[in-house]
């Protein structure tokens, strides 16, 4: 069981993931939202089940798992047809971390979650603390543009789209800066890390 889960986000780009495979070399485990989102709505469950209910079976492909594509665009041109599917996947995708988290072997567990600031961090009241991901808006950009092969008019949107880098830093507790390489962001992460297993020490 562990004695303390910390929350993990940050803007597209910013090196969420390079920084949960640090935590993981470490022995943490790390409980990531997105693999939770597309579990909560996988073929014979409850969730999937709820989708088709809300959507009608036009929410399916053919072999009956979601049309991601289909409902990429109904939500997009539908703002309350996104909220009636969060209204689906959100709560069960915060049961699972949490689940997942406090069962986790090991000091402290990590919940990977790229949207904890849109959602609020009220909605997550089993998490001790926030640690944030930052990096400046230029070079989001330009990573992203390098990892995704897009122009950059859509990524300024896909920025745009989310938090702003404020509204982030604003629910923090820990900040890391990456601004610099891989070693640099690997080293920053050991520092938390012994800080993170001293602070689940003393709350034993």
């Amino acid at each position: 069981m562990s004695a303390l889960i910390i929350g993990l986000t940050g803007g597209i780009a910013s090196g969420k993931t390079a920084a949960t495979q640090a935590f993981e070399r470490r022995g943490i485990v790390v409980a990531d939202a997105d693999l939770a989102a597309r579990d909560a709505v996988a073929p014979g469950s409850a969730g999937l089940a709820a989708v088709v209910e809300a959507f009608g079976a036009d929410a399916l492909t053919d072999d009956g798992s979601l049309d991601r594509a289909a409902m990429r665009r109904r939500i997009f041109e539908d703002p309350e047809a996104r909220l009636r599917l969060e209204a689906i996947i959100h709560p069960r995708v915060r049961e699972a971390l949490r689940v997942a988290c406090e069962a986790a072997p090991g000091p402290y567990a990590v919940a990977a979650i790229p949207l904890l600031t849109e959602g609020g961090r009220a909605a997550y009241p089993w998490l001790h603390r926030v640690l944030v991901i930052d990096v400046p808006r230029e070079l989001q950009l330009a990573r992203l543009l390098a990892r995704d092969g897009i122009d950059a008019a859509l990524a300024e949107r896909m920025v745009a789209a989310q938090a702003t880098r404020a509204a982030r830093l604003a629910i923090a507790d820990d900040v890391i800066f990456n601004d610099g390489s891989l070693d640099a962001l690997d080293a920053a992460v050991g520092v938390l890390d012994a800080k993170y297993r001293q602070m689940a020490g003393a709350t034993r």
